[in-house]
């Protein structure tokens, strides 16, 4: 007889872990009891669901990297007891958990699956019924006894999106995440559909390793036309700055004022990494194809490809956590290191 599959459910917080007060109204945290009773079909799947909740349950706007951390320890310390594991995560800062934990979680062989909700899960249209139920499957699903999905990925809305690719773009509708430069993971209709040429899997036999240093000393700095010198130069100089993700125009373009170049420049003297985010969705950074990059080049700005801002600033914390040297940094910034990248 076949083993039955177990996965473990992660309650850290956010609107799925929530439900309505019948009296007053009020949104209040559930726990698992409540919510087998609220969904009775996880008595019925067919996979053993056992919970651990953070205490107290956190909103996710309150996240931190402390919060990372232990997420990565109970998924390692329960790692050996479970095929799979789902997290609860509220979805305004879903996207930077899923990247930090694809980083933290080195050499992972089995499915993390993200989810959450736009509506509370004890209300009448709630969408975390189907997110939920979806992403316990996914994470317990195997084929020849091998985990189908074993990467750290955001489910929602019926799509499987890896998470280091994953964006929020809706505050309002279900589907409320998108991954705009790598094609979904899997689709959930009558039948859930994994598309594994998309997958990333391990090396046979590598085990899983955690990198839990981080350094949050990291600032993001969005040009706009008319930006001042004096906002640009206070925050390159802010104390103790590591980094620095610039969020330039189109395929990297930034204008081409000298004081832009002076200040970038002697950042990168004082050893600050500066690196080149598109603002665009879709698309890479592209440096030298436009003029107005050749600046940015020059001053010794990085490149970062196709890669989201949620999984580039968390990457640069776990660089700058994992290595003291700058240039042992800077080499793997323009790296994937785990597919949240595409290298053209």
């Amino acid at each position: 007889m076949e083993k039955q599959s177990a996965v473990l459910l992660i309650f850290t917080g956010g609107t799925i872990s929530m439900s309505e007060d019948p009296r007053t109204g009020a949104l209040r945290p559930i726990d698992f009891e409540r919510l087998q009773e609220l969904l009775p079909e996880l008595r019925q799947i067919g996979i053993r669901v056992e919970s651990i909740p953070f205490l107290p349950l956190i909103d996710s706007s309150d996240v931190h990297p402390v919060t990372w951390e232990k997420m990565a320890l109970c998924i390692a310390e329960n790692y050996a007891k479970f095929d799979g594991f789902v997290i609860l995560h509220g979805t305004d800062t879903m996207a930077y958990s899923a990247s930090a934990l694809s980083f933290m979680l080195e050499n992972l062989g089995k499915p993390v699956i993200f989810t959450g909700a736009q509506l509370p899960i004890g209300t009448m249209r709630s969408d975390g019924k189907e997110n939920l139920l979806s992403a316990i499957e996914i994470a317990a699903a195997k084929e020849n006894g091998h985990p189908i999905v074993p990467e750290v990925c955001i489910f929602f809305e019926d799509t499987l999106f890896r998470g280091n690719r994953t964006t929020k773009k809706n505050a309002e509708h279900f589907n409320a995440f998108n991954s705009y430069n790598y094609p979904p993971l899997a689709k959930a209709g009558v039948h859930i559909k994994y598309f594994r040429s998309y997958i990333h899997y391990p090396d046979p036999g590598s085990r899983l390793r955690l990198r839990l240093n981080t350094n949050p000393n990291i600032a993001v700095l969005k040009l706009f036309p008319g930006i001042s010198e004096n906002l640009v130069r206070s925050l390159l100089n802010t104390e103790g700055l590591r980094a620095v993700v610039l969020e330039s125009f189109g395929a990297g373009n930034a204008p081409r004022h000298q004081w832009l170049f002076d200040v970038l420049k002697a950042a990168v003297d004082r050893d600050i990494i500066v690196v080149n985010k598109t603002q665009c969705s879709t698309g890479s950074v592209e440096m030298g194809r436009y003029e107005t990059s050749l600046n940015l080049m020059s001053a010794g700005v990085i490149g970062a490809h196709d890669i989201t801002t949620e999984a580039l600033v968390t990457k640069l914390m776990y660089l700058l956590g994992e290595y003291e040297s700058t240039s042992e940094v800077k080499k793997w910034i323009s790296k994937s290191i785990c597919g949240e990248m595409t290298i053209q």
